[in-house]
């Protein structure tokens, strides 16, 4: 009776080795992953879209709040300034909250030591703010829509491309912000501030429409630059290159003073 003896020979794997994610995958996940925290979020949502959406049915609906629309309907007029708003309140006042957030709990210092990198961390923060927008976008511009908006066509992607330069502009705030004071400073100043912007920013309405003196301080703010940005395009199809010039300047210095001061820990 002859026996037979198992051989020696590996199994071969059943999983293919993979190797590490390249950069654009660990991006695009960190991005994916930004996204998701700013949406599950109840305060968060609370500031990225309810605000921007009661601001937008309460400035066309609500006539006793009186507006110099120049011609145009109240919806044209403040749409333009929400869509702003909307802008402004994700790439600042959200991201330097979150950004605050983490900074305090570390996760900042130790996101930067995996191979994700520093790099990687802040493309994926901005490319989460950006898909964010796109869902503001989607939720404002279908309820201006059902309003009664009527967008200038050709200054739509004027319109899209003065909201990069926004984004640029506050994303850069908010790094700064988040990166040189205590979390719990961030919260109180980033709400406070998106709230002086909104009010007296020149972003809801021109900044030639404010108080003698002041009006010509808001234009060189991010806020009136970007509001006007806005209603240049959507309204006129065109874009004040002013307003285009104020927000490449607030990117560099703002920019600069974030990568110069921010501290990861």
């Amino acid at each position: 009776m002859t026996s037979h003896t198992a051989g020696t020979t590996d199994a071969a794997p059943t999983t293919a080795h993979r190797g590490a994610a390249s950069p654009a995958r660990r991006v695009a996940a960190q991005t994916a992953f930004e996204t998701r925290m700013i949406l599950r979020n109840g305060e968060q949502l609370l500031v990225t879209i309810f605000l921007p959406l009661f601001l937008l049915v309460a400035l066309d609906r609500v006539h006793a709040i009186e507006l110099d629309t120049g011609g145009a309907s109240r919806i044209d007029f403040v749409t333009p300034g929400v869509l702003a708003v909307a802008v402004m309140s994700t790439a600042f006042t959200s991201q330097a909250i979150a950004t605050a957030f983490d900074r305090r709990n570390g996760v900042l210092r130790l996101m930067a030591t995996t191979p994700l990198g520093r790099g990687g961390l802040l493309a994926g923060k901005f490319l989460g703010v950006l898909a964010v927008e796109v869902v503001q976008a989607v939720v404002l511009v279908a309820a201006a829509l059902l309003l009664g908006w009527h967008p200038h066509a050709a200054g739509i992607p004027l319109a899209v491309l003065a909201g990069l330069l926004g984004t640029a502009a506050f994303t850069s705030l908010a790094m700064l912000v988040a990166g040189t004071l205590r979390a719990e400073g961030v919260l109180a100043v980033a709400n406070l501030l998106l709230v002086v912007l909104i009010a007296a920013g020149g972003v809801l309405v021109p900044p030639s429409h404010l108080a003698p003196g002041w009006g010509h301080v808001a234009a060189l703010l991010p806020s009136g630059a970007l509001g006007d940005a806005m209603r240049g395009a959507l309204l006129d199809g065109s874009v004040p290159l002013g307003a285009v010039a104020v927000l490449l300047g607030w990117t560099v210095v703002l920019g600069w003073a974030a990568r110069r001061w921010f501290r990861w820990q």
